[in-house]
């Protein structure tokens, strides 16, 4: 189990494990205007929990095809503070037809799109672009986004051109970016990225995690201080 200040994480049977991108995305999404949430990849409930713990008024649906992840997320979900605002669906965004648009849709999608693929199956589908490429997410978050809603993913950094220009040619602008590297001398690691369908000035800027070994920059801390508990 993994202990954030206000809430728990079990996760012994997910194949994805609590993890910075997940904590990244959840910290970061501006959710302050959202009513009408939506969780793609759900996996264990990280980033829904997150989400509705910044924003007391949401309603998230999160989404999961893996049974295994759904059942600790379900298990995540009702030993929260939260759990009428969350609902679970064991489903892929493929079957899944929401009977509302959302005013931000969010997704650590799958990657690793040109290494080995994991003998673990349940890996593999969960992190993996066969499973859910990019052009299938963007154009589920097109369809079911609401005229003034946004949509945000963290993605490799290598493949953030690609998905800038796919999203582009679906009509989601680019609206909000952040870069990730794990300490200033490394490379960017991470694109944390925020669409909308409307066209506007778009905010960069760069998030250093580590100034060493442990020790956290102040953006980073300041960032995730709301949930890990030794921030």
């Amino acid at each position: 189990m993994f202990q954030f200040k206000q809430f728990s994480i079990t996760q012994d049977k997910s194949a994805m494990k609590v993890g910075t991108d997940g904590v990244l995305l959840g910290a970061w999404t501006p959710v302050e205007k959202a009513t009408q949430i939506l969780d793609i990849g759900t996996g264990t409930g990280l980033i829904a929990l997150m989400l509705a713990q910044r924003n007391s008024f949401s309603n998230i649906d999160a989404v999961e095809i893996d049974i295994s992840a759904c059942l600790e997320a379900e298990e995540n979900f009702k030993s929260s503070n939260w759990k009428d605002r969350i609902s679970l669906f064991k489903t892929s965004i493929s079957l899944f037809k929401p009977t509302i648009k959302y005013d931000l849709i969010v997704s650590n999608p799958p990657y690793y799109t040109d290494t080995f693929k994991s003998e673990k199956t349940k890996r593999t589908l969960a992190r993996h672009v066969d499973g859910l490429s990019f052009k299938t997410l963007l154009s589920y978050s097109k369809k079911w986004l609401t005229d003034k809603g946004i949509c945000t993913y963290i993605i490799p950094y290598k493949e953030e051109n690609d998905f800038i220009l796919l999203a582009l040619e679906m009509e989601l602008y680019l609206i909000k970016q952040t870069r990730v590297k794990g300490r200033k001398e490394l490379e960017y690691k991470r694109s944390l990225l925020c669409f909308s369908k409307t066209p506007e000035d778009c905010e960069k800027k760069e998030l250093i995690i580590e100034i060493d070994r442990h020790i956290y920059t102040e953006d980073y801390i300041k960032l995730t201080a709301p949930f890990y508990l030794k921030m």
